[in-house]
């Protein structure tokens, strides 16, 4: 087997026949500026190359699609172990999986209490235990030695059932005794019909007559299990000499209480999934949550008054006779129309949302009553609009059923633990105490739930809880729950490409995080990591640079070497070794006297927060890892501010999204604007693009359209256009590609066969601008169309801006599929330039961790882009652990101290040199050294 893994002639994307060779089993990382080709290199070579070579292994059903799935542009990869991808990316859109269904946990902890919980009563909290022969057997032995006894079973009878046909079944049965009413008979002396058999109140039949002695035990346990098995599972022993007062004594091997006769089904591991029907709540389905109108979306905009339209259901252009008998109601019932809705007594307000009338029906019962018409689309968006997710009123969230929350194990039912941080989960299990009979049966189920607990903790996700939907995780926190499940599944020499492991992690939560990849390491895997923290790169056992700059300057090795060698790197290695850093502002900006003031957030783990941000100045909210830093900004301020500063309902608010609870929010009336730069994609097809996404596309067409052929065919500029019908290839629509449902794997992308690609239908491609076609144009990057296009003032100005972000290497019709989440941050951030140069105001922009996938030199472009943003005025709020964007922050809001419960509060708050003097303060301790550094 080779010791190192070679790469020959790679030209995918912009690599530029790239042949580099590096150490199998160690860290190797891959860095460099942003659009070099780190991701063309270790996902779409060498990851693509192993994804390929996995496919050729498949049925004959995969390997049709294989001439299909593009082969990345290669000469040849030697010494290639199984792949495995870990992307920042969260796939998950099902509200069924979880944190703990993701790793497994869930499943051992289903196993856990199905083997070793206490079933209880909940009528009287009495643990409900079956019986069996055995301890029946002895319960029975305890009696006095020479008590004579009859073993019995009670006898299931129907309204169908006669005298003459029990007496038969038993005969054939070979039964000879019956116990009536208490009266002992022979079947032989039952005559006729007296005793009736079917009319008695209690049949007991009788199994064996023996007396209580040792020596008894195997024929006493016999006729036990005879009554059991005839008796569905209930046996009866009556004492028949009485040496002391007996009373009998009546067993069953079903989980029945014998105070109030409640019947619990036997626990297994489907009672405790909440995706199975034996397990999941029968009133939300296993959701935890179900769709409930919210009065909250309703009424919008409580300062309105119902003749302003207060309730906006009824102002919708179809329901005028509504608001007709809306004002009539009002009059009959001494409602003012022209009071705000928030100033309305609270009976009124509840009148008008459930009251009834004639000519009137109140607003709940007005939606309630089009359910049964949401097979309609436009009824089922229109009540969607007005709904959220609520806790289930049956499971209390839980998810399960009644029967599985009353078994319980160290007195805690399942759904309890796994709303328990992973950090207490995990010192719950070290510490639980079972029984030695349950420690046996369980000792390796609890062994594989430690390991997969330990991993979770080992990158850092202490402070999530197994109940958490996984499709609310960023995709940082996905990537790291792949990689625990990556060592929980102990493979050896395998790849693993990881994109930015470091991504959304404090610098305090680092550490941990690179302790596991060497565990990845040691264990005979290799390690390829795209990455640009100066903290994991120095971990790494290899380096290979990519560089010297982005996009068609880019592709090239400028570094391949040991890692202790870097110092030679002509990039990261002056960051590395710090002869360049980022700058700390000679001067900070004058904050205030403008402030945004938030009190009272207490949503999630928030524990009544209050903070200001002073306006026109960057803010940078930080702290570890669900410290509450989004909640804070996006649950809460950001849907502050939208409410507040939007006329109208916004996409965010049709989808039922609520705005985190608080108390107050003052200072807004100084913005014109808010606008949420988040990492979601700008399209979620091959469709959208960069050219697209910034309205540049618009200027193309129109240029194309008055072309000399272009106008003599009589092509308009929607000719142009892949979206609409016209000139596109109809076969693949204009998306260039076709999507093929692979089952048993990811779906792929792969080129039309009729365009090639293209996306245009021939006769298009024959128009030229300066001997280009409209799909060369599509093909130039950011920075060749600026030089194309020389005088294209519109036009230009819009690539410009996505210049001025760094993003002149993006292609102009690159796929959004395979953008960056920082890629399209960036975009948006470009976009948004664009359009505060053309429309003025004041805004406030939030950003999520906008150095997602930055070199150290591009953030110093971010930084300035940051920069300009608040020059002109607005007002920029980050939530960033990057310590260079941090030092940079005119003011700073410190969450944690540490994450999950732990979390939730200001540590500190001020300008960074105040937040390295609090001693609480994580973030501080990292700060302090970056604010003193110096080249």
């Amino acid at each position: 087997m080779k010791d190192r893994i070679i790469v020959r002639g790679a030209r995918q994307h912009n690599l530029r026949d790239v042949s580099v060779d590096f150490p199998r089993r160690a860290i190797t990382v891959v860095t460099g500026p942003s659009g070099s080709g780190k991701s063309s290199l270790a996902f779409d070579t060498i990851y693509a190359e192993g994804q390929r070579r996995y496919v050729e292994s498949l049925s004959a059903y995969a390997r049709q699609f294989l001439e299909r799935m593009p082969k990345p542009d290669v000469d040849s990869i030697d010494g290639l172990s199984p792949s495995v991808a870990i992307e920042q990316k969260n796939p998950t859109r099902t509200s069924r999986s979880t944190v703990g269904t993701a790793t497994e946990i869930t499943d051992y902890l289903r196993l856990l209490w199905a083997r070793a919980g206490h079933t209880l009563c909940p009528h009287c909290g009495r643990e409900l235990k079956p019986d069996s022969a055995e301890s029946a057997c002895d319960a029975v032995l305890a009696w006095p030695a020479g008590t004579r006894l009859m073993v019995a079973f009670p006898f299931a009878r129907s309204a169908k059932l006669t005298h003459a046909r029990i007496l038969e079944h038993l005969r054939a049965k070979g039964f000879v005794r019956v116990a009536a009413d208490g009266i002992v008979l022979h079947l032989d002396e039952i005559t006729g019909s007296k005793p009736n058999l079917a009319k008695v109140k209690e049949l007991l039949v009788v199994t064996d007559r023996l007396s209580v002695g040792t020596e008894q035990r195997t024929r006493l346990t016999d006729a036990l299990e005879t009554a059991f098995r005839e008796g569905d599972g209930d046996a009866v022993v009556i004492p028949v000499s009485e040496p002391i007062a007996l009373a009998p004594l009546r067993f069953t091997t079903a989980f029945r209480c014998p105070n109030d006769g409640h019947v619990a089904p036997p626990p297994s591991p489907q009672l405790f999934s909440f995706n199975n029907p034996r397990g999941a709540c029968e009133t939300c389905n296993g959701f935890g949550a179900t769709l409930e109108y919210d009065e909250a979306l309703i009424v919008p905009y409580p300062e309105r008054t119902l003749a302003q339209g207060a309730l906006d259901p009824w102002t919708k252009p179809r329901y005028e006779n509504k608001r007709r008998a809306l004002a009539e109601f009002a009059k009959a019932n001494g409602i003012p129309m022209d009071v705000a809705w928030r100033d309305l007594a609270s009976a009124q307000r509840e009148k008008l949302l459930r009251g009834k009338a004639k000519g009137y029906v109140g607003m709940f019962p007005f939606l309630e009553a089009l359910e049964p018409k949401k097979y309609k689309q436009y009824i089922r968006v229109f009540l969607r609009q007005y709904q959220t997710a609520q806790t289930c009123t049956s499971c209390q969230g839980a998810r399960l059923k009644p029967d599985a929350l009353h078994v319980k194990v160290a007195g805690k039912t399942i759904a309890e633990v796994q709303a328990m941080p992973v950090g207490l989960l995990r010192a719950w299990i070290d510490t639980l105490a079972l029984s030695p009979q349950e420690t046996a049966i369980a000792a390796h189920i609890l062994r594989e739930a430690r390991d997969r607990i330990a991993f979770l903790c080992d990158v850092g996700l202490t402070y999530l809880a197994l109940d958490r939907a996984t499709r609310t995780l960023s995709g940082g926190e996905a990537q790291r729950i792949g990689l625990a499940n990556s060592l929980g599944a102990r493979l050896v020499d395998t790849l693993y490409v990881l994109d930015e492991p470091s991504i959304g992690l404090h610098p305090r939560d680092l550490g941990r995080l690179l302790d596991l990849l060497k565990r990845l390491r040691d264990t005979g895997n290799t390690v390829l990591m795209v990455e640009h923290d100066l903290e994991a790169i120095r971990l790494s056992d290899w380096m290979l640079e990519l560089g010297p700059a982005s996009g068609e300057k880019g592709g090239q090795v400028v570094f391949s070497g040991p890692t202790v060698n870097a110092a030679d790197s002509p990039l990261t290695g002056q960051f590395l070794t710090g002869a360049r850093t980022i700058a700390v502002p000679a001067k900070r900006r004058r904050v205030g006297p403008q402030w945004l003031t938030l009190s009272g957030a207490r949503e999630h783990n928030l524990r009544e927060v209050a903070v200001k941000i002073p306006l026109g100045a960057l803010t940078c909210v930080t702290g570890v890892s669900g410290s509450g830093k989004s909640t804070l900004v996006h649950d809460v301020l950001f849907r502050a501010l939208e409410r507040q500063l939007t006329g109208e309902h916004t996409a965010r608010q049709h989808l039922g999204e609520r705005v985190g609870a608080f108390d107050s929010l003052d200072g807004w009336q100084a913005l014109d604007e808010v606008v949420l730069v988040d990492q979601e994609p700008i399209g979620k097809s091959p469709r959208s693009n960069p050219v697209t996404y910034v309205k540049a596309f618009d200027e193309i067409r129109r240029i194309f359209a008055e072309v000399p052929l272009a106008r003599q065919r009589r092509y308009s500029a929607g000719t142009f256009s892949f979206n609409v019908a016209g000139g596109r290839c109809e076969t693949c629509e204009g998306a260039g590609a076709l999507e093929v449902e692979m089952v048993f794997m990811a779906d792929v992308f792969v080129p039309c066969e009729t365009c090639g690609g293209t996306r245009y239908k021939p006769e298009v491609l024959e128009v030229t601008y300066f001997g280009k076609r409209i799909t060369d144009v599509l093909d130039m990057t950011v920075d060749e169309a600026i030089r194309f296009f020389p005088r294209e003032e519109k036009l230009g100005q819009a690539l410009w801006q996505i210049q001025q972000v760094g993003l002149g290497y993006l292609r102009l019709g690159q796929p959004a599929t395979t953008l960056s989440g920082g890629e399209s941050q960036r975009l948006k951030i470009a976009r948004e330039l664009a359009l505060a140069a053309k429309k003025g105001g004041r805004k406030c922009y939030i950003l999520d961790e906008p150095t997602t996938g930055l070199h150290p030199r591009d953030v110093e472009v971010l930084c300035d882009v940051l920069d300009r943003l608040v020059d002109n005025g607005h007002t920029v709020i980050v939530i960033e652990h990057d310590m260079d964007v941090v030092k940079r922050a005119d003011w700073i809001i410190d969450m944690g101290p540490d994450g999950g419960d732990g979390g939730g509060r200001v540590v500190a708050m001020g300008r960074p040199e105040d937040i390295v003097t609090v001693a609480a303060s994580h973030t501080g301790r990292f700060l302090a050294p970056e604010l003193t550094a110096k080249p």
